[in-house]
């Protein structure tokens, strides 16, 4: 039965272990079972499912997860924490522990071995420092996922699902978008984690999508143009793009691709939407072809 969800225990197994929170790994265990009962429904996660989860701590929503799902593979980076997930998951059969660095972890390999290939979900309550490599490197690799169901500081979540115009909206809102279907699920506050963060945190799902919603023809460029879109928010589209070292075309080019857009040149990239910057894409990259 999963019981780390409970203040005490949780303090219990820290105090045997001597266990110390170490802040380059970002600790924060989560101690509130109706947000770990939030998260598992929120996942969907059945017995029919493969989680990998990302960070598991000392073991406390891997518990929940080995009770609902069909196999679990929980990945820490820590290896101060390894004895420690022995003890606490030494009832459970259908999970493996992986001492590793989740971001130099095949995760493809992974899921083929251990999901025949097939969509995965992944669970996690992740560090702040380290959320935006972890989501990017699931996505772009084209890991098989079906959903990725994650505890993240609330500012990055809200900035996965705003839209354009908005102070939060960037290069971070358009990859999530152009990925998956962002829905914030529970805002969670600081007392439901020991140590207690500075700032309050969200459970977000990001739902795959089954195909791109939008067509672009050249999937890296895009997102070249949208970096160099948001590294000078102040900027005008047209300028951030011209000073972009990513981006090889002149000044005018530029200016002729935005106005083939049908948009005005001094337009910010914060403007545009998701489907406005894979035409701009497109457009830019047949003339780039045209140069070569």
């Amino acid at each position: 039965m999963a019981t780390l969800g409970i203040p005490q225990n949780t303090i219990a197994v820290l105090q045997k272990y001597h266990f110390n929170f170490q802040k380059k790994f970002g600790q924060n265990f989560l101690i509130d079972t109706h947000v770990l009962e939030r998260i598992i429904e929120a996942a969907g996660i059945t017995k029919d499912d493969f989680v990998l989860e990302i960070g598991p701590g000392i073991g406390t929503m891997t518990q929940y997860l080995c009770e609902n799902a069909r196999e679990v593979t929980a990945v820490e980076i820590d290896q101060n924490l390894i004895p420690i997930l022995a003890d606490t998951l030494s009832a459970y059969d259908n999970v493996t522990v992986i001492n590793e660095d989740i971001l130099k972890l095949d995760i493809v390999k992974l899921a083929e071995e251990k999901n025949a290939g097939k969509p995965i979900k992944v669970v996690a309550n992740l560090p702040y420092y380290i959320t935006t490599p972890i989501i990017m490197g699931l996505f772009e690799s084209h890991v098989p996922i079906d959903s990725i169901t994650i505890m993240v500081q609330k500012e990055v979540a809200d900035r996965m699902q705003v839209g354009p115009g908005t102070k939060d909206y960037g290069a971070l809102s358009l990859a999530v978008q152009y990925y998956a279907k962002p829905e914030i699920i529970a805002n969670v506050p600081p007392n439901c984690f020991m140590p207690r963060p500075n700032v309050g945190s969200a459970v977000i799902r990001l739902t795959r999508h089954e195909t791109v919603p939008v067509q672009v023809e050249d999937e890296k460029l895009m997102f070249r143009l949208i970096r160099a879109s948001f590294n000078q928010r102040r900027k005008t589209l047209a300028n951030g793009l011209n000073n972009s070292l990513e981006i090889h075309l002149s000044k005018e080019v530029i200016q002729e691709s935005i106005e083939e857009l049908g948009v005005p040149v001094t337009i910010r990239g914060e403007a545009l939407t998701l489907e406005q910057f894979a035409a701009l894409s497109n457009i830019i990259g047949r003339r780039m072809k045209q140069q070569a």
